[in-house]
Parts: structure tokens; sequence; C-alpha cells
């Protein structure tokens, strides 16, 4: 069990590191500077709504609507490129985004619903929106030449999108570990309403975490619908499953109270790493879905099976001298 324990502790790097060795035995060609770059791009469109649901699920919430915000705020930075020119398109989708996620955290605080149901049904409406003003239909930008630009690789191994995914990471990791705000999000996820009796304000956490989760959301959609010179209702149908399982993986616990950016940069980068491999292989996307998906589960399990039997073995009692003694008590 003890060493159950320190797998699971160190689990980020003992994931990653096999993904790595196992994925450069069987891929040929896959160590390289062209796969690392391709890697990190990969693990960027994750990585920018891991970064947000990684503040939610530290809260003791989750985001399920976050690939449908993806969608629709990509097609609005598309469809209003004639209108406005591609950056203030571009501004306009990131602000949807933050409108979604403003939405989500309104309702959830507001009236009190849990944020499982309620953004399973926000993600059904937000797709639907995405499907509503596309007549389900791809749109094409206005300058493939931008999309060229913002794919190009730069210092041999950032793109644009990857070099914010990075940025976005280090600055979460400064907010949660040296700032006052950022430690109170551990104290609302571990016990909401502790919190709030310390005079913690956990309802505007949570309102501000909803924002900021809808805000990356809306920011890696417009990004894909750049690069890509396409913005489509189908964008992101299955992202959050691959997003959640790359915080899981890197130790951010789904009852909340228990995460770290770096771990999600862990998470996202094995996810990526593993997702490059599968390409290289030709695996068909839904087969890399069910990977996430058995990953997500093992993760889980093992998770709840550690902390079950060590809440177990803080319960028993300890003995001295033959006489048993209750934990916290006397003989």
């Amino acid at each position: 069990m003890r060493y159950v324990s320190l797998a699971l502790q160190y689990r980020v790097g003992i994931i990653l590191g096999l993904t790595l060795i196992v994925s450069a035995m069987l891929v040929p060609g896959y160590v390289s500077a062209t796969t690392l770059s391709l890697g990190l791009d990969r693990a960027a469109t994750i990585g920018l709504i891991a970064i947000g649901l990684t503040v939610l699920l530290i809260a003791g919430q989750i985001d399920l609507s976050a690939g449908s915000v993806f969608a629709l705020a990509g097609i609005v930075s598309i469809m209003l490129q004639p209108q406005l020119g591609i950056l203030p398109a571009a501004a306009a989708g990131v602000v949807v985004g933050m409108v979604a996620g403003a939405i989500n955290g309104a309702l959830v605080v507001g009236l009190k619903v849990h944020s499982l149901v309620l953004t399973l049904a926000t993600m059904l409406i937000f797709r639907s929106i995405a499907h509503w003003i596309t007549d389900s239909q791809p749109v094409t930008g206005t300058d493939i030449m931008f999309s060229l630009a913002l794919a190009q690789i730069y210092l041999d191994v950032f793109t644009v999108r990857s070099a914010l995914f990075v940025a976005f990471i280090l600055l979460l990791h400064f907010w949660l570990t040296r700032t006052i705000p950022g430690r109170n999000v551990f104290a609302v996820g571990s016990n909401a309403v502790a919190a709030e009796e310390s005079g913690i304000a956990s309802g505007r956490i949570l309102f501000f975490g909803f924002v900021f989760a809808g805000t990356l959301a809306g920011l890696a959609g417009v990004l894909q619908s750049l690069v890509t010179n396409t913005g489509s209702p189908v964008f992101g149908s299955t992202l959050i499953v691959t997003v959640i399982a790359a915080v899981v993986v890197g130790g951010t616990r789904i009852e909340g109270g228990k995460g770290s950016a770096l771990g999600t940069l862990g998470g996202v980068l094995t996810i990526g790493a593993l997702t490059v491999a599968m390409e290289f292989q030709s695996v068909p996307a839904y087969v890399q879905q069910v990977v996430s998906g058995f990953i997500l589960i093992l993760l889980v399990v093992l998770d709840r099976t550690v902390n079950t039997r060590r809440k177990a073995a803080a319960d028993r009692p300890a003995f001295v001298q033959g006489n048993p003694i209750k934990q916290g008590g006397s003989a």
C-alpha cells in the first residue's frame, strides 16, 4: 500500500516518463524537435482549458460546458472577421467565453445548483447556439496567411498557442502558491462552509473561477479556429473528457481541495505526448478517447482506494504497552 501511495504522489512524473519511453520505443522518429513542438501545440489546445478547470476542481466545482464554449467562441471569431477584422473578431470570441463563464458562475452561485448538473445543461445550450448561428455548417475565415503565421514554430519549439499555454501555467502557479486569493481557492474546495465562516467570500471565488475558466475556453477556441481558419459547431465535442483526464493525471482531486498548476502542466504534457504518439500510429480518434477515459477511471479509482485506506488506518486504535489508545484520546 505504501508503494501505491508513493506512486500516486509522484504519478505525474511516472506517467509522463513511461509515456515518453514507450512512445520512443514503439513510434519511429518520435524523438525529435518536430515531435516536441507538435506535442506542445497539441498540449496547448487542451492545456488552456485545463488551466481554468484546475482552478474550478480545486474549488470543488466543474465545468462540462468548456467544449461547447470552445466551439462557440471560435465560430464568433471567424464569423465577425468580415465586419470587424481578425484581431477585434478574435477579442469578441474571447468575450463570448467570458460571458459564458459568467453565466455559469452566476447560476451556480446564485441558484446554489450543483455545477455538474448546471454546466451539463449549459453545455447543451451553448452547443445548440453554435449549431443555430452556423446552420450546422463550418464557417471559413478571411485570411489563411494569418492562420499560417499562428501555426509557425518559433525558436524551434513554440507556436503562439503553446507559448501562451506555458505563460498561463506559470502565472497560475504563482497565483495559487504565492497569493492569498489563490490559497483561498483551496480553502473553499476543502470546506466551503468553514471557509465562509472564516471570512472567505466563497461565492465570489466560485463566480470568478467560472469566469476564468470560460475565458480560457474561449481563448482556446479562438486560437483553434484562427489556426485552422475555420469555425465549426462540432469542434470540441469530446474535448472535456481529455481535459479532465489531463487535470486528474496532474494530481488535482475531483472532490476539491487539492491540485497544482505544475501538476496540470505534467498531466497536459502526458496527454499531449500520448496523442502525438497515437496520431503517428494512425490510431482513430475514438480509440484515443477510450484511452483518455480509461486513464481517468484508473486514476480516480486508485486515488479513492488510497484515501479510503488512509482514513481506515487513521481510525484504527494505537497500542502502547499492550493497552489500546484511541487516536486523539487517552488510555
